[in-house]
């Protein structure tokens, strides 16, 4: 069998004809469930690229969580048709909307839904031969499941990024058949479903997929289902494939990574995961996301804080800080128990990194509420804030509730808090300025090294520049070396830093 700390195959040469450039809008997420689509079809002996060029068909991974998501995702789709390639949405938005998506757009040969993706290849192989797919009348996949948390472990339903075992095509060792792989198979002997579209040092690694709790405000878990935990050990036969790979951070993401074990029989899984991640040969750095407040129990905040090779680092969803807002959300919380939460995270690390996101201008929202809000942020010094200004969204509760904010008041607020998300992630960054940090770097670009402090997650959190004169040549750094240096200054939530010297280089 093959082991999943294997490379993966060298690349099937591509029959003409059969080349795909599977392009992904939206979060981490769905970055994972990318490169479990870019697997199978290689698998299956697709040319697989992460960017368009002359492919023959265009697949794309949308976005459906809000208006402007599901517009960048409906641009994208409008201009993969411009390339003359045939096209076809999968992902969020073509699962939540199935067949209405199909008759709005007709540019899309195909609209997908996540029970398709064990298919994949012979459903792109019937676009390219002309056929008709008859898009997928969307439901509530939460329905799909058993409501009880633990009686979900031997579910059938396609969980997208949860897939292993070995995809369609593949051969055993030396081209033999493929063995039988099944749910019986120990994990570590199973071939890792994925095939990475970018050879960065950073990865994300999908702890769970959909969501229990019911945020009046959103969507996700109508069209991504139930809360589902992977198991541990295919968490870490995967971590170990992708250090192979070159990988080393990796950053757990899901939609509520709180929750992740309630469903295998242990809430506190993820606090023994975490050291045992951590520990994995050639991975320097651990991140968790999409931390829930209600469920960030205190072990979890000792995990995070404390476990060599973890980022102190707390991606909070708070959402709103005035406690009648989060109530009519229907969550928990008030800015006196964030600000504790917050607190207890500090007091174990000081130099913790702490984000969240806030919705401005929710039903019912008072100029009360707003400047509760305020008061919060300016408390919390937080590293990251992102401010979302309040749409209603196709069944949602909140949608329907009364109260409504207009839209001119809604914008102001949003303009109102974004500038003032804007100063205060800036005096935050400030505060770091002769402090030591860790910097993985990403990049190296004509002298340019950039990377990235344990406070700052990839894409959404600032960046850090390192700068000559300090004890390590920048002219020697690569991508994924990880190095002690001092904050000497900043530029707006981004750091400049000097090497003092190296931790660990990448191999």
């Amino acid at each position: 069998m093959v082991s999943a700390a294997s490379h993966p195959p060298p690349p099937a040469p591509a029959p003409d004809g059969r080349r795909v450039a599977l392009l992904t809008l939206g979060c981490a997420r769905n970055e994972v469930d990318s490169e479990e689509l870019a697997a199978r079809l290689h698998a299956d002996g697709w040319e697989v690229t992460g960017q368009g060029g002359d492919a023959d068909v265009v697949l794309v991974n949308t976005c459906g969580f809000v208006e402007k998501a599901k517009q960048d995702s409906i641009e994208t789709l409008l201009a993969a048709a411009g390339t003359g390639a045939k096209v076809v949405a999968a992902g969020c938005m073509a699962e939540r909307y199935g067949r209405e998506l199909a008759d709005s757009l007709p540019e899309a040969q195909a609209v997908l839904g996540f029970d398709d993706y064990p298919e994949i290849s012979a459903r792109l192989g019937a676009v390219l031969a002309g056929e008709s797919i008859t898009a997928h009348v969307p439901r509530d996949r939460r329905e799909l499941l058993p409501l009880t948390p633990v009686a979900r472990r031997d579910s059938t339903v396609v969980l997208p990024g949860h897939g292993t075992g070995r995809p369609a095509g593949a051969a055993g060792p030396a081209g033999s058949a493929s063995p039988v792989v099944d749910e019986r198979t120990p994990a570590h002997l199973r071939q890792v479903l994925r095939h990475r579209l970018d050879s960065g040092p950073v990865a994300s690694l999908k702890l769970a997929s959909g969501c229990d709790r019911r945020c009046a405000f959103c969507a996700i878990p109508a069209f991504r289902g139930a809360f589902v935990s992977r198991p541990p050990e295919e968490l870490l036969a995967e971590a170990e494939w992708l250090a192979k790979t070159g990988v080393r951070e990796l950053v757990l993401v899901s939609e509520n990574s709180t929750s992740y074990g309630k469903d295998l029989g242990d809430p506190r899984l993820l606090e023994k995961l975490l050291p045992q991640l951590a520990a994995v040969t050639g991975i320097v750095r651990v991140r968790v996301s999409y931390l829930q407040p209600a469920e960030t129990r205190p072990g979890l905040i000792e995990a995070i804080a404390g476990t060599p090779g973890v980022a102190p680092y707390f991606d909070l969803s708070f959402q709103h800080s005035s406690e009648p807002v989060l109530r009519r959300m229907r969550r928990f919380g008030s800015s006196a128990r964030f600000l504790d939460l917050l607190a207890s995270a500090r007091a174990l690390a000081p130099a913790a990194g702490a984000r969240s996101n806030f919705i401005v201008g929710f039903p019912g929202e008072t100029r009360a509420d707003v400047a509760e809000l305020v008061r919060f942020l300016s408390a919390a010094r937080l590293d990251a804030i992102g401010v979302f200004d309040y749409s209603d969204e196709d069944g949602t509760e909140a949608a329907g509730l009364p109260g409504k904010v207009p839209a001119a008041t809604v914008k102001r607020r949003y303009d109102r808090l974004a500038a003032l998300a804007d100063e205060l992630c800036s005096q935050r960054a400030e505060e770091r300025v002769g402090s030591t940090v860790e910097v993985l770097v990403d990049t190296v670009d004509d002298g340019l090294v950039e990377g990235r402090a344990a406070h700052q997650a990839p894409e959404v959190d600032g960046s850090t520049t390192l700068v000559a004169a300090g004890g390590v040549d920048l002219a020697g750094l690569r991508p994924g070396d990880l190095v002690r240096a001092t904050v000497t200054g900043t530029e707006g939530v981004d750091l400049l830093a000097v090497p003092d010297e190296m931790i660990s280089a990448a191999a």
